[in-house]
């Protein structure tokens, strides 16, 4: 994926992405050690990311949607621009230029997830997939949070001097007083926790009706028939 393609392009090469990971893994339904185990977490978490990153990635993935949509944080002051930036239109402006950034910043974060869900370590493996609904989102965002907010940063930097820069000059009529990298690494930290809830949701949907997966391996290893007693 290059820095030029635009964004239509860039969004079909990560859905073609999404396809291939999920595929590649190895089917374990029949495997009862605890490598078949692990290899299933990593399975759930693969289908997982795949479902989250494909509505995230979709026009207005993160803001149509209350559990992903990004705020703008309070710039507070007392200034002209700080008073504008208050205003319920303002505000509403900038956060979908913010939401919009994010679209494109999962898009880079798509091969981040599933690159480190290959490479995860799954310590306990049978104990997540008998955990909670979210478990194996919980472990994953333990383990790659951190890098999955650096991936996403150079798009928020570069994103919001274009969109939000726009919008703010148009209605302030100066840059006075924007801390844009604060307002990146805000946007890149809040953009990391609503892919893990994305992830976690879709998660907790594949835990309640693994059936619907058609995944014979997903179908075992969640109902219990395969896991090791």
């Amino acid at each position: 994926m290059t820095a030029c393609a635009s964004p239509a392009r860039r969004r079909l090469l990560v859905q073609s992405a999404l396809l291939l990971p999920l595929l590649a893994l190895p089917g374990c339904a029949t495997t009862l050690g605890s490598y078949g185990v692990e290899e299933g977490v990593r399975r759930l978490l693969t289908l997982s990311s795949q479902r989250a990153f494909a509505r995230l990635t979709e026009p207005g993935g993160f803001y149509d949607d209350q559990l992903t949509r990004l705020t703008l944080p309070d710039p507070g002051g007392n200034d002209v621009l700080g008073a504008l930036l208050r205003t319920n239109a303002v505000r509403s402006r900038v956060a979908m230029a913010l939401n919009d950034v994010a679209v494109d910043a999962a898009e880079r974060a798509t091969p981040v997830v599933l690159d480190s869900i290959r490479s995860m370590t799954v310590t306990d493996a049978i104990a997540i997939l008998r955990g909670g609904p979210t478990a194996a989102t919980d472990l994953l965002q333990r383990q790659v949070g951190g890098a999955l907010v650096e991936a996403m940063f150079p798009e928020f930097s570069s994103g919001l001097r274009s969109d939000a820069l726009e919008i703010l000059t148009a209605v302030a009529g100066a840059q006075t007083g924007i801390d844009y990298m604060a307002l990146a690494r805000t946007g890149a930290e809040q953009a990391g926790q609503a892919i893990f809830r994305a992830i976690g949701r879709e998660e907790s949907a594949i835990r309640a009706d693994p059936r619907s997966t058609r995944d014979p391996a997903l179908i075992a290893l969640l109902t219990g028939s395969a896991l090791v007693r």
